[in-house]
């Protein structure tokens, strides 16, 4: 048999010398292979000899078993000193193909705006409805009690501004971290219900926050269109103080109106704000407990059937969360 595994077949129109008949050929053909065959075997044997202790010097990886008479795939016999050296070089290339936890991990994303941090607050909670109990309790907000939280509204064909508010807290959010920001979100659906008012401002305050913007839709009557802004008023009462953040707040305020005007098209409310888009209130927890710059942007009104189709579109919302973060970024110095 060849080497390719295929049967020698006589070439055509050969033919056999009449002076010698072919089996004196073959049987001289066997007689010089069985005297080379020895001295072949004493050199293998020899050069097994003098290689036996030096298997560290192998190339990683080589395996023990080798020469034309190897399978590919076999296995080294066990318990000799080259199979173990070359389970371990082959253990040893399986490590290094495989890449280790920390090298596989995605490196944070370096920007113009490495190193500050931004907290986002998707508005509601989709199961608030299931849990009235919990999120009719009232907290302290500094000027008075208030209900922990509530369930939010939604578009006449159900679409739920909890819904829309972690859609686009989370649009935000990679739009942030392409520029090096460091975003802390509120919550992402990943607890029944909440957080309430007043833990929300706290995970702005604890963050050091350099902004925090809570998102959030209207809900009045059809007819009313158009985005605003919520900016704290000057509040001291209780635990809530204001003094320091209402400058800063309207700064950033003002950047995020201007922007997300730009960036969906949206013009700011029609029915509050005087068309400035900008409101000021005394009312919210989520302002008055805040220690860092905040702000409330009501995108749309769901309950308007044109706004209502702007705010269930992923591309309209897309375009809502770029505006909002152009505004967070120019706040920044970004």
């Amino acid at each position: 048999m060849r080497y390719d595994g295929s049967s020698p077949t006589p070439e055509s129109g050969s033919s056999v010398s009449p002076d010698r008949p072919w089996y004196a050929r073959r049987s001289t053909l066997v007689v010089a292979a069985a005297a080379v065959a020895p001295a072949c075997l004493a050199g293998w044997l020899l050069t097994q000899v003098l290689t036996s202790g030096g298997a560290e010097e192998r190339p990683a990886g080589a395996s023990a078993a080798s020469g034309p008479d190897a399978k590919p795939g076999a296995a080294p016999a066990t318990g000799s000193p080259s199979a173990s050296v070359s389970a371990s070089a082959s253990a040893s290339a399986s490590a290094s193909a495989s890449p280790s936890p920390a090298a596989s991990a995605p490196a944070p994303a370096k920007g113009p705006l490495t190193g500050r941090t931004v907290v986002i607050d998707p508005g509601h909670n989709t199961g608030n409805f299931k849990h009235g109990t919990e999120i009719n309790k009232q907290v302290n907000i500094g000027t008075n009690r208030k209900e922990c939280d509530t369930t939010g509204t939604t578009t006449n064909s159900g679409y739920m501004e909890a819904e829309f508010t972690l859609d686009v807290s989370l649009r935000v959010k990679a739009v942030l971290e392409a520029q090096g920001v460091k975003v802390v979100l509120t919550h992402q659906a990943d607890r029944p219900w909440g957080p309430c008012i007043d833990e929300r401002a706290r995970i702005g305050n604890e963050a050091a926050a350099d902004a925090v913007v809570s998102v959030h839709a209207d809900g009045v009557s059809a007819g009313s269109r158009g985005f605003h802004v919520i900016l704290p008023a000057t509040v001291k009462a209780g635990g809530a103080d204001t003094a320091k953040i209402v400058g800063p707040s309207r700064e950033l305020g003002e950047r995020i109106a201007g922007n997300f005007a730009r960036t969906t098209g949206s013009a700011p409310a029609n029915y509050l704000g005087s068309g400035t888009g900008l409101v000021v209130r005394d009312d919210l927890g989520g302002l008055n407990l805040s220690t860092r710059p905040k702000v409330f942007i009501e995108c749309g009104n769901m309950r308007d059937a044109k706004d209502a189709a702007q705010l269930t579109s992923p591309e309209w919302r897309q375009k809502a969360a770029q505006g909002i973060a152009n505004g967070i970024v120019g706040f920044l110095g970004g």
